[in-house]
């Protein structure tokens, strides 16, 4: 494999210099560049740097697709991708039961659909674990949303409204209960003073284990595609 194959250039005008950065999210190493450096230049510089390279690729978990067979957790609970494709069937079914995720579909390809189904999947389980803390604290949601976020799990507006990334539902329930307390928590206190915290651990279930989680293995919620 060569280095072309292993770096995804990106030239920047911010860029004063060659730089390599780990996009986690997106499993690559970018080869940042300045908008006028010649390209070759930028690749000498990266082959000097191929065998880390291939060490940060190495560590990226691997991509689970959600095609038939795959082993997928919902909030913890390991459920199998299970796909019936029939001409039979006018329109993609799909239903969760206590150890698989059955579909039956008439596409080839149904991954939007499961997507979708997860997503609606996720925005429920998020939003259970939401109100049963706003209760506990005296104040309201406005809204509830779910998106392909990047770089944050969760966010809150000072409105009330929460948003939240779906990939949480592949978290362990600890984990995503982390997630939404600290969310929730922010209704309180818009800042992350020690009165934030305390708050947090309080309306988390298991605090510590779930912030340890995600702070190690976050970046493993973005394998499933």
């Amino acid at each position: 494999m060569s280095i072309e194959d292993l770096v995804f250039v990106k030239r920047s005008p911010r860029a004063k210099r060659v730089a390599l950065r780990v996009d986690s999210a997106e499993r690559v190493v970018n080869l940042v560049i300045p908008q006028r450096m010649p390209l070759h230049k930028a690749y000498v510089f990266a082959s000097q740097h191929e065998a880390w390279i291939k060490e940060q690729l190495a560590k990226m978990p691997q991509v689970i697709d959600l095609t038939h067979g795959a082993r997928i957790p919902l909030f913890g609970e390991d459920v199998v991708i299970s796909i019936d494709h029939s001409d039979l069937y006018r329109r993609t079914t799909i239903k969760r039961t206590d150890y698989t995720l059955d579909i039956t579909t008439p596409l080839p390809d149904p991954r939007d659909k499961i997507v979708t189904f997860l997503k609606k999947y996720a925005r429920e389980g998020l939003a259970d674990m939401a109100n049963e803390k706003v209760e506990r604290i005296g104040k309201t949601i406005s809204s509830i949303t779910v998106r392909d976020t990047k770089t944050r799990w969760g966010s809150c507006a000072q409105d009330g409204s929460l948003s939240f990334s779906w990939r949480l539902l592949f978290a362990p329930y600890i984990a995503a209960d982390y997630v939404v307390a600290h969310e929730i928590a922010h209704l309180v206190h818009m800042n992350h003073g020690k009165e934030f915290w305390k708050l947090c651990s309080d309306l988390s279930e298991n605090y510590k284990d779930g912030h340890r989680w995600m702070k190690k293995n976050g970046n493993e919620l973005m394998r499933y595609r």
